[in-house]
C-alpha cells in the first residue's frame, strides 16, 4: 500500500512538471519606470535591482529552482503579491498620491526590517541590506517625497479613503 501511494505521488510530482505558470520577464525600457519620474542614484539603483527588482518590477531574475513545481507556483504568487503592492516599473503611472503613499510604505517597511522578506534573504544573501544600504533608501524615499510635496498640492497627497458605510 505504502508503495503505490508514492508511485501514485512520484506520478502526481511529474505530471505538475508541466504545468508551469508565465514569467515576469518583460526585457527593455518600461515606460512607467520610476527613473522615468524622479531621480535614481546609482547606489539607489544597485539597491532595488538586488534586493527588490525580482518583486518590485516587471523583470525577475529567477533562479533555478523555479524551474520545479510546486516552487514555481509559490514565487509566482509571491511575485503578483509584491508587484501588486509596488511596482517600481509602473510607478509613474500611479496618481501622485499613491506614489506618496508607496514611498511612505516603502521607509516604514525597510525600517522595521520587513523588506526585503526574510524568505527572500534567505536564499538570496545579496539582497540582505545593510545598514548604510537601508539608510540610503530611505533617505531617496523622502527626499522624493519632500519633491513632491512642492511640486502637488497638499490634498493631492493624501491618501484617499472610501467613506464608511452607517451602521
Amino acid at each position: 500500500m505504502f508503495k503505490k501511494i508514492l508511485f501514485i505521488l512520484l506520478i502526481i510530482f511529474i505530471a505538475i512538471q508541466f504545468i508551469r505558470p508565465a514569467k515576469n520577464i518583460h526585457q527593455g525600457p518600461q515606460p512607467g519606470n520610476i527613473a522615468t519620474v524622479y531621480a535614481v542614484p546609482a547606489g539607489v539603483d544597485s539597491i532595488l535591482a538586488e534586493a527588490c527588482n525580482d518583486c518590485h518590477s516587471n523583470n525577475t531574475q529567477y533562479p533555478w529552482y523555479s524551474n520545479i513545481q510546486p516552487v514555481a507556483w509559490w514565487l509566482k504568487d509571491h511575485i503578483d503579491d509584491g508587484r501588486r503592492e509596488l511596482n517600481f516599473d509602473e510607478f509613474a503611472s500611479y496618481r501622485a498620491g499613491k506614489q506618496y503613499h508607496k514611498l511612505e510604505e516603502t521607509k516604514e517597511q525597510i525600517e522595521k526590517d520587513e523588506m526585503p522578506l526574510a524568505s527572500y534573504t534567505l536564499i538570496n544573501t545579496d539582497a540582505k541590506l545593510t545598514d548604510a544600504e537601508k539608510q540610503e533608501l530611505i533617505n531617496w524615499s523622502e527626499g522624493i517625497r519632500k519633491q513632491m510635496q512642492v511640486k502637488y498640492p497638499k490634498d493631492s497627497l493624501e491618501r484617499k479613503r472610501s467613506p464608511q458605510p452607517h451602521k
